[in-house]
């Protein structure tokens, strides 16, 4: 693993974590209540550098300065988009932008804004606040044109069935995940074997789409 800080916005600068060395990288953002090294985002990340991938994590600026509350969406977003720019230009090849969560909304919102990626992958995307049905976060999804998975656990609270299905699947490719709640924890599953598990749909996916030129891949460590 690689560290390095990154300047979001003049002499603000947050870090982030490169671990992989594959030509496809993604650009993992953490959820609301997390940071990169929390240990949903490790085990993520770690499971598709397993399998062939770049993957670079970071920091948005309220966990970078040790604050609970998220930072407001403009900050977000510029953070993020800044992140994305610098791994472009550090390494270009085909640029995945993926999140947990909120990382996965606010990625969504940069590629309905027009960042270019070859694809978006969503973890746990939170449609709604539980128990908030009526507060969707769905404005912007129709403004989403690249290939799309998302990765959805079957007791997600943030995510009713019927408008998971009205919203998401109808637009997008999705990967079920059996019993995973929000934080894709499995009753009587180990957290390593749930990320090995999204980890290996998502290079399946991702092989299928991005190209589906193994050349782009550094020969995946593990069967998908």
């Amino acid at each position: 693993m690689s560290s390095a800080t990154v300047e979001w916005a003049p002499g603000a600068r947050v870090g982030v974590d490169v671990v992989g060395d594959g030509r496809v990288v993604v650009v993992l953002a953490h959820g609301a209540g997390g940071h990169r090294g929390h240990p949903t985002v490790v085990g993520l990340r770690d499971a598709l550098a397993a399998r062939g991938l770049r993957v670079v994590t970071f920091d948005y600026p309220y966990a970078s300065e040790g604050r609970r509350m998220p930072d407001r969406a403009p900050t977000l977003v510029a953070c993020h988009r800044a992140v994305v720019e610098w791994t472009r230009d550090a390494w270009g090849g085909d640029l995945v932008l993926a999140g947990r969560s909120m990382g996965g909304r606010v990625a969504s919102v940069l590629v309905a804004d027009g960042t270019l990626c070859s694809a978006l992958v969503l973890y746990a995307y939170p449609l709604h606040p539980p128990g908030r049905p009526d507060r969707l976060r769905v404005d912007h999804l129709d403004s989403v044109t690249v290939p799309t998975l998302v990765l959805q656990g079957s007791r997600d609270a943030f995510s009713r069935p019927d408008l998971f299905d009205l919203h998401i699947r109808s637009r997008f490719d999705v990967v079920d995940v059996d019993g995973a709640d929000h934080s894709f924890e499995v009753k009587g599953q180990a957290p390593g074997e749930v990320h090995a598990f999204v980890a290996a749909a998502t290079v399946s996916w991702l092989e299928g789409t991005v190209g589906g030129r193994r050349s782009a891949w550094n020969g995946p460590k593990g069967e998908a």
